[in-house]
């Protein structure tokens, strides 16, 4: 019934025939458009089981490959933006659980599930646990760019936690006695497999940040299945690196594989030979740096050089070291210049100061009570020293003191004449 209700969903937009008993003709586009809208609307995030064949990893980053059981075959495809995440390398073979959409690929007319999600057929639990932890870590800080050390750019001493009978050592030891032979490298014989192995590589970053011996560290192993890389996964792992007072570098598994300790790592190469190349600089490189300079640097001083004696010819030949007293005669006739005109500045100085002080001293000439007395004025008091300023202040008979310009006397009211009633 679905079926059918799709086909006519696209009856009524498609080109009807002339007749009505007709039945509708459909272009191979949208025939398989019809059906490409059916299957995703009907199939999305889909868990799906099988076995992984015909596997191709494209230089796009995308995965395309097939999911088979002894009864079908389905194609699928993984972007790059989710297989970056990835725990594990897909390979043909292998029992995977896949979760998707399933989709239909216009150009080719083939349905295909999308995978979203990618991992081997049991080790769901594993993955469970592996999100819990990096959550858990993640909340308390322990992947922070801030806490991430910088390398250093010539070590002498690396030290290296992995087993010394594992192939990721022979690749390391290759890589860095090829790119830069006088570093020197330690190696602590971990275990990086199995039950125990968390706590022995654990061992091994304590033993290097105790003994002070190294100037980088290294941690990793070749790839593997989620149980084999899964000690790199662990919480006493992870706090180790952490912990660790010397720069490290995780290099766990193939460049597809993430654990932990890459997320809580200063920095994190792909694979363990990409962590030799990243740990140390390549001597060919350096030498031919060193080469260059040496090419460069004779003609930069024979630049330099011909620029100091081009001054210090130039200083010859200059006025001053030819004539040097009639120099030192014009800056004594300038100092007297400037002498001069500093005398002139002051004298105009002093002069208005003293303008401006007669100006001043004139106007508290007029101001003083003395002088207005020398005009024939007078201060007439009563006892009590307060100034008379109306004859309503004073009655007959009272004795006033009067204040001239020269001297002082008492003398006595007789009569007191009303100013206002006289006019």
């Amino acid at each position: 019934m679905a079926g059918y209700t799709a086909i006519r969903y696209f009856c009524d937009q498609g080109t009807m025939p002339t007749s009505p008993d007709a039945p509708a003709i459909f272009s191979v586009t949208e025939l398989t458009q019809n059906i490409k809208a059916h299957l995703e609307t009907a199939f999305t995030r889909v868990w799906v089981s099988g076995e992984v064949s015909n596997f191709v990893h494209h230089t796009s980053g995308h995965m395309y490959f097939s999911i088979k059981d002894s009864g079908a075959q389905l194609s699928a495809v993984m972007f790059r933006g989710q297989n970056r995440r990835l725990m594990f390398r897909p390979a043909n073979g292998i029992q995977v659980l896949a979760l998707g959409n399933i989709s239909v690929y216009p150009p080719r007319g083939q349905y295909q599930l999308v995978v979203e999600q990618l991992q081997p057929a049991g080790t769901g639990d594993l993955y469970q646990a592996f999100e819990v932890l990096k959550q858990k870590l993640a909340a308390e800080g322990l992947f922070d760019a801030i806490y991430k050390k910088p390398l250093p750019r010539f070590p002498t001493r690396i030290g290296v936690i992995t087993s010394a009978t594992g192939a990721a050592i022979r690749d390391m030891i290759q890589v860095i006695t090829r790119r830069f032979p006088l570093a020197e490298i330690l190696l602590y014989n971990a275990k990086v497999q199995g039950t125990g192995a968390g706590e022995t590589i654990a061992a091994g970053i304590r033993h290097f940040n105790q003994e002070k011996a190294c100037d980088v560290l290294i941690v990793g192993r070749g790839g593997g299945s989620i149980e084999d890389l899964w000690p790199f996964n662990e919480e006493v792992v992870a706090r180790a690196i952490f912990d660790s007072r010397i720069p490290m570098i995780s290099a766990v598994g193939h460049e597809i594989d993430t654990t932990i300790s890459d997320l809580v790592a200063d920095e994190r190469a792909p694979t363990p030979s990409a962590a030799a190349e990243l740990v140390v600089p390549d001597q060919s490189v350096i030498r031919q740096a060193h080469l260059e300079k040496s090419r460069v640097l004779p003609r930069i001083l024979q630049k330099r050089l011909t620029h100091v004696r081009s001054r210090v010819e130039g200083l010859t030949r200059s006025y001053a070291l030819r004539r040097p007293q009639i120099l030192i005669q014009s800056r004594q006739q300038y100092l007297d210049q400037i002498n001069d005109g500093l005398q002139r500045a002051l004298q105009r100085r002093v002069e208005s100061v003293g303008q401006r002080l007669d100006h001043l001293t004139e106007k508290l000439g007029l101001l003083n009570p003395m002088e207005v007395l020398g005009r024939g004025y007078a201060i007439v008091q009563r006892d009590d020293r307060q100034i008379i300023r109306s004859t309503e202040q004073i009655k007959p008979k009272q004795t006033v003191h009067v204040t001239l310009q020269h001297g002082t006397f008492d003398a006595k009211v007789e009569t007191i004449h009303d100013t206002e009633q006289k006019a």
